[in-house]
């Protein structure tokens, strides 16, 4: 009787092997493949060249209390909403728009215009052709407020990531020189260096071009709703900092100004807005 009983136990097994295995052999399989699978990087689909985001209307904190003295004062500003170019202006953008009869050439331009430099961000424009551009699509340049709050949000942070100090994986910065067209990354390069609204690059590679003439001390008098600057001046404001900037020239409420006529040394770039 016990041998086949034996013998049926093993024909049991036999016919199913699966069942057979140690309920841990089992787990530890389920394991390795989970693992196999949540090493797999999850694929980014990015908005395509040209997209805009919109930025609702409402009140966000414009300046910095710790910062340089023309960030002075921390002020609440209200901007009714917008839309914002995602990434900053590229070579091939420009290069139509000089196609099309617009603008002048940027510094270098031979040298710029190649086919692997054609979605890194053109720089060499000044503030005219940057307005031009933007004109010819139908935008215009942002105000110094409108560029700001698509920087940061309405939370007060730092940085468009927000208030953990900049890497490498947040933004194209810190390098040696101040003319070297090489040392830009492609537009949109940096995921985790998004603004809160999903709008690249605001921090790095090169300053933007914003509409707002420059006055060191205009946050001390500047309108709460839809601040646009003084009516005229010397120097036009650029924005974000550049991939020769320190961190600090990083933060969103940073201001730095050039002649508008101001074509070299941090060769600036720009991006466009229009009303929603």
């Amino acid at each position: 009787m016990r041998r086949i009983v034996v013998l049926v136990a093993l024909i049991w097994f036999a016919a199913y092997p699966a069942m057979a295995a140690p309920p841990e052999e089992k787990r530890v399989k389920e394991l390795a493949t989970g693992q196999t699978l949540s090493q797999e990087k999850p694929m980014v689909t990015k908005p395509p060249l040209g997209s805009m985001v919109s930025i609702p209307a409402g009140e966000f904190t414009m300046g910095s209390q710790d910062g340089d003295a023309d960030e002075r004062p921390a002020h609440k500003v209200s901007v009714d909403s917008f839309s914002i170019d995602v990434y900053e202006v590229t070579v091939g953008e420009y290069g139509d728009f000089l196609r099309s009869g617009g603008g002048h050439l940027p510094p270098d331009w031979n040298k710029i215009n190649q086919s692997a430099y054609q979605k890194r961000p053109v720089m060499g424009v000044d503030w005219a052709d940057a307005s031009a551009y933007c004109k010819s699509v139908g935008k215009r340049l942002p105000t110094e407020a409108e560029w700001e709050k698509a920087a940061r949000g309405a939370d007060g942070r730092l940085y468009p990531w927000g208030n953990d100090p900049p890497t490498s994986l947040h933004a194209n910065f810190g390098k040696n020189g101040s003319s070297d067209f090489g040392a830009l990354s492609p537009v949109g390069s940096f995921e985790q260096g998004k603004s809160p609204y999903g709008v690249y690059d605001m921090a790095g590679n090169v300053w933007e071009w914003v509409s707002d003439w420059y006055d060191s001390d205009y946050y001390k008098s500047s309108p709460p709703q839809n601040p646009e600057g003084l009516p005229r001046g010397g120097f036009k404001v650029i924005r974000g900092g550049a991939w020769n900037s320190s961190e600090r020239n990083l933060r969103s409420a940073d201001r730095y100004w050039d002649p508008p006529s101001f074509r070299s040394l941090y060769l600036p770039g720009f991006r466009c807005v229009k009303k929603p």
